[in-house]
């Protein structure tokens, strides 16, 4: 049996962002619904869009680097 990788994103940075756009929207969402401070929840939320694409921004940058290299 011969498993073959799906195909990689042409716009896997893009991709990413749109994934953690939807995650902190979570964050705010559940603390909306569960009763909790909705301008905590916003402030946690922007926190880790920014970390995480930040991130994944230099991870990506860094293997572009090592592929050209």
């Amino acid at each position: 049996m011969n498993r073959d990788e799906p195909p990689r994103s042409r716009h896997p940075l893009r991709d990413t962002v749109i994934m953690y756009g939807v995650l902190a929207l979570v964050i705010v969402l559940v603390a909306a619904f569960t009763g909790g401070g909705v301008a905590r929840a916003i402030l946690v939320a922007a926190a880790f869009f920014i970390g995480a694409t930040a991130w994944s921004w230099w991870r990506y940058r860094r293997r572009v680097e090592q592929e050209r290299d």
